[in-house]
């Protein structure tokens, strides 16, 4: 009966041991493998055999990760109070860097991406927030690129989700957006005045520098009066248009 025991607790040892050593890592996963605490590589995808007690291995996921990143309080550069909030999306291109380089990768990321999103937006006003946006994705995400890749991380995209602005702010903004269409209409306005004052120039110069023009047009506006108006009117012909309908 001992040994039976024995053999028993030989067995589960050894089926103990078949786990620990035996490790299937998906297409998508890498297994970063430290021998004794030093790193020794990395393997996978597949079938990957440990020596039991001797390595150790880190899975990392290669696949595309979205992060949303925590709503920011930013002050814009003209001083408007704004709350802006994005979604973040990477992947680990080297697992080595990503574990070695940095504790927790996923956490560093998100908090970079924190700070680099209020120190962006921080050096725009609120005009540009609100019209560029695509260029403020643009910028930002090179940023993180750039200081992630010594992580082993490729950001890939980041994208602005909201900016909310205060009540009190959405208010002074539609008064600043009637002044300014108020203002384009009296501009409107008077560029029409400008140009109708040009033609009635132009056309009292080509009057009085054509004698028969004024006989016409006195006669073209007599014809429009009587056109619109059936009682009998009376206007006083111009000596010129006498002299136009004579011949003299």
């Amino acid at each position: 009966m001992f040994d039976y025991g024995m053999y028993a607790i030989l067995g589960l040892f050894a089926f103990m041991i078949v786990i620990y050593a035996i490790k299937i890592l998906r297409e998508y996963e890498r297994g970063v493998v430290f021998t004794l605490g030093r790193f020794t590589g990395v393997k996978g995808p597949g079938l990957i055999i440990l020596i039991p007690f001797i390595q150790q291995m880190v899975r990392v996921d290669l696949r595309l990760m979205v992060h949303d990143v925590p709503t920011q309080d930013v002050i814009s550069r003209d001083n408007v109070s704004v709350a802006v909030n994005a979604v973040l999306y990477f992947r680990v291109v080297d697992p080595e860097r990503a574990i070695l380089k940095v504790e927790d990768y996923y956490n560093a990321t998100s908090q970079l991406a924190q700070t680099t999103l209020r120190s962006v937006l921080g050096k725009h006003e609120l005009d540009e927030m609100l019209a560029e946006r695509d260029k403020l994705n643009i910028d930002i995400r090179a940023i993180l690129d750039a200081q992630t890749d010594g992580w082993g991380i490729k950001v890939v995209n980041v994208e602005i989700k909201h900016i909310d602005i205060n009540e009190s702010m959405i208010r002074a903004i539609a008064k600043q957006a009637e002044a300014e269409r108020l203002r384009r209409a009296k501009v409107i306005n008077a560029e029409g005045e400008q140009q109708a004052a040009e033609k009635l120039t132009e056309a009292a110069r080509i009057l009085a520098t054509v004698p028969e023009a004024m006989p016409l047009r006195y006669l073209s506006a007599l014809h429009e009066i009587v056109g619109e108006n059936s009682s009998t009117i009376v206007l006083p012909l111009p000596m010129g248009a006498f002299k136009f309908l004579t011949g003299e």
